[in-house]
C-alpha cells in the first residue's frame, strides 16, 4: 500500500503543532501548511515533514500545498477575530473546497465545535458549524469531528480554568458556569484525528467527540482546585454579567486576551454535551480507554510544571498583531527608524551567556524594572492587545514563532542571536535583539538593541515619550542579564579574572 499523503492547516496552531509529528510517527507523509514558514523553521518535528507557505485566503497560493495530497486537515479558527471574521471564515473554506476537488483530494477532516441544535448559536460556534457544512458539500468526503472543551497544557479552556482557580478563591461568574460540559483531552482528540484519515467513511458527516465525563463548568474548576492543592472555590452567580463583561474580566486575572475570553464564554452558554456516539461505530476508541477529566487536568499540570508544554494557544499570531518581519538594516535607507544600542563585555563564555538570553521572559522575568513591564502589559490590555502574561511555552529553550509575553520570537541563531518582535499595540513596529560574541577564554560580549519604526507623528511622539525611561529599562536588562552569566561562571568555576568593560550606549535616529 502507498504511504497516505497528508496536508495539515494550522500546523502553527495548539492542535495542528501537536498532530503534524504524530501524523509523521504514524508512517504518513506529511505536509504543513503556513503563512509565515518561518515560524516552523526549529521546531522539533521539522525534518520530519514538508513545510509550504500557504495562505486559505489567497486560493493562489494553495494549488502547489494541496497537489499529490490525500487527506487535508482543517485546523484553522479564528478565537480571535472581531468584525468580519465569519466572512473571512467562509470565504477560507470555500477555497479549501475548489482547492481540493481541483487536486484530487480524496478526504478532509476538519475539527468544529461540540454544540446543541440552535439557531442561536455564539457567532464563533456559528462560523465553525457554517464551514463545516461548507466542507461536507464539497464533493469530497468528509469528517467533521466537533468537541468541546479540549483540556490539555497550554490549551485556552485549560488555561482559563488553571488561572481563574489558582488566583481567586472567590469568583463571580455568569450563569453559564451552570451548564453541563463534555471536556475531552487533548491526547483523546489527537487520537481520533489521526484515526480519522483511514477511518470507514460512508458518507460525509460530521461525528461528535467528548471524553467519558458530562459535568458543570463550575465542578471543573472546583476539581482543578482539588488536584492543584488548592481550597475549594467559592462561586458567585452573577445573571447581569455578559459575555464582553466577562471577558474583560478574565483578560485582567488571566493571560488569556479578552477578546479570546469573550469567544470561549460565548461557546459555553450552551450546554455542550455529546448527542449521539456513532463515532465509535468507525473509530475505536484508544485502548487505555477516553481520558476522564481527572486524569486530563493531571496530566495537563504535570507537563506545565515539568515545562513539557508542547503547544499553547498563543502559539498563532494574534488578529492586528505587527507581522512583517525586521528589514535587513541597508532597506533602512530613506525610513526613519529609533534604535538604543548597547554592548557589554562579561566573565562568561559564550554559552554561558546565550543560555541566560535564551531564558529571558515568562516566569524568569526580564532583568529589568518589573513595574514597568507589568504597567505596559496592563495598558496594552485596556486598548485590547495580548498583554504581557502569556508567559512562555518553554522555562528554558524558545523557538522561532514562540510568543513570549507581549513578543513573539522573530529569529533565532541558537547561541549567537535571539530576535523578538512586538505584539502589544504601537504606533509602529518593535524589535528587541541580541547578540552574543565570544571575545576570548570564558569571556563573551553582549550586543543588544531596541527598535522601533514609527507610523506617522503618534510613532515619534510614542517613542520619545518612553525616551526617559529606557536608561533604565535597557541599561538595566543588560547590567542583568551579563551579571547573571557572570554569577553562573562563578558557580561553576570558570569566571576570568579581566574586569568588565561597557561599550557605548546610544538612543539614535538613522534616516
Amino acid at each position: 500500500m502507498a504511504q497516505l499523503r497528508a496536508l495539515v492547516t494550522g500546523s502553527t496552531g495548539y492542535i495542528g503543532g501537536r498532530l503534524a509529528p504524530r501524523l509523521a510517527e504514524a508512517g504518513y507523509k506529511v505536509r504543513v501548511l503556513a503563512r509565515s514558514p518561518d515560524k516552523l523553521a526549529d521546531v522539533p518535528w521539522a525534518s520530519d515533514v514538508e513545510i509550504v507557505r500557504g495562505d486559505l485566503s489567497n486560493p493562489g497560493s494553495l494549488t502547489a500545498a494541496f497537489a499529490d495530497v490525500d487527506v487535508v486537515y482543517y485546523l484553522v479558527h479564528s478565537m480571535e477575530g472581531t468584525g468580519e471574521f465569519e466572512e473571512t471564515e467562509r470565504i477560507s473554506a470555500q477555497n479549501v473546497a475548489r482547492a481540493a476537488r481541483d487536486c484530487g483530494v480524496s478526504r478532509i477532516i476538519y475539527l468544529g465545535g461540540l454544540h446543541p441544535d440552535s439557531p442561536n448559536l455564539s457567532p464563533h460556534l456559528r462560523s465553525r458549524t457554517r464551514v463545516g457544512k461548507i466542507l461536507i458539500k464539497s464533493g469530497i468526503p468528509t469528517m467533521v469531528l466537533q468537541a468541546g472543551v479540549v483540556i490539555g497544557s497550554g490549551s485556552a479552556s485549560f488555561e482559563m480554568i488553571r488561572h481563574l482557580t489558582n488566583r481567586l478563591p472567590v469568583m463571580t461568574t455568569p450563569r453559564w458556569v451552570n451548564n453541563k460540559i463534555q471536556p475531552i483531552a487533548v491526547r483523546d482528540v489527537l487520537h481520533y484525528l489521526v484515526a480519522a484519515a483511514q477511518a470507514p467513511l460512508p458518507r460525509s458527516r460530521t461525528y461528535d467527540i467528548g471524553g467519558p465525563d458530562i459535568i458543570r463548568y463550575g465542578e471543573m474548576m472546583q476539581i482543578y482546585a482539588e488536584i492543584a492543592g488548592l481550597q475549594r472555590r467559592r462561586i458567585l452567580v452573577l445573571p447581569v454579567l455578559t459575555p464582553k463583561l466577562a471577558g474583560l474580566w478574565i483578560g485582567l486575572v488571566t493571560p488569556i486576551p479578552p477578546s479570546l475570553g469573550r469567544a470561549l464564554i460565548e461557546s459555553l452558554r450552551d450546554d455542550a454535551v455529546v448527542s449521539e456516539h456513532e463515532i465509535d461505530d468507525v473509530i475505536p476508541r484508544p485502548e487505555e480507554g477516553l481520558t476522564s477529566y481527572r486524569e486530563a487536568v493531571r496530566l495537563a499540570l504535570r507537563r506545565t510544571d515539568d515545562g513539557e508544554v508542547e503547544t499553547t494557544w498563543a502559539g498563532a499570531s494574534p488578529v492586528n498583531a505587527p507581522s512583517q518581519p525586521l528589514p535587513s538594516d541597508p532597506q533602512w535607507a530613506g525610513e526613519v527608524v529609533y534604535t538604543d544600542e548597547r554592548t557589554k563585555e562579561c566573565d562568561a563564555d559564550a554559552k554561558t551567556l546565550w543560555s541566560v538570553v535564551e531564558s529571558i521572559g515568562g516566569e524568569n522575568g526580564w532583568y529589568s524594572f518589573p513595574l514597568a513591564w507589568s504597567v505596559r502589559g496592563w495598558l496594552d490590555r485596556v486598548v485590547g492587545g495580548v498583554g504581557h502574561t502569556r508567559g512562555r511555552r518553554d522555562p528554558k529553550q524558545l523557538n522561532t514563532g514562540d510568543p513570549l509575553d507581549f513578543w513573539r520570537v522573530e529569529r533565532i541563531d541558537r547561541g549567537t542571536l535571539l530576535r523578538l518582535r512586538a505584539e502589544m499595540r504601537t504606533p509602529g513596529g518593535a524589535w528587541l535583539e541580541w547578540r552574543i560574541q565570544p571575545v576570548g577564554a570564558n569571556r563573551s560580549r553582549l550586543c543588544q538593541r531596541a527598535i522601533f519604526f514609527p507610523k506617522g507623528l503618534a510613532g515619534r511622539l510614542y517613542w520619545y515619550s518612553i525616551l526617559p525611561f529606557h536608561g533604565v529599562i535597557f541599561r538595566g536588562m543588560m547590567e542583568n542579564i551579563t551579571g547573571s552569566a557572570t554569577r553562573q561562571s562563578v558557580q561553576s568555576g570558570t569566571m576570568s579574572s579581566r574586569p568588565p568593560v561597557v561599550g557605548d550606549v546610544s538612543n539614535r535616529q538613522e534616516s
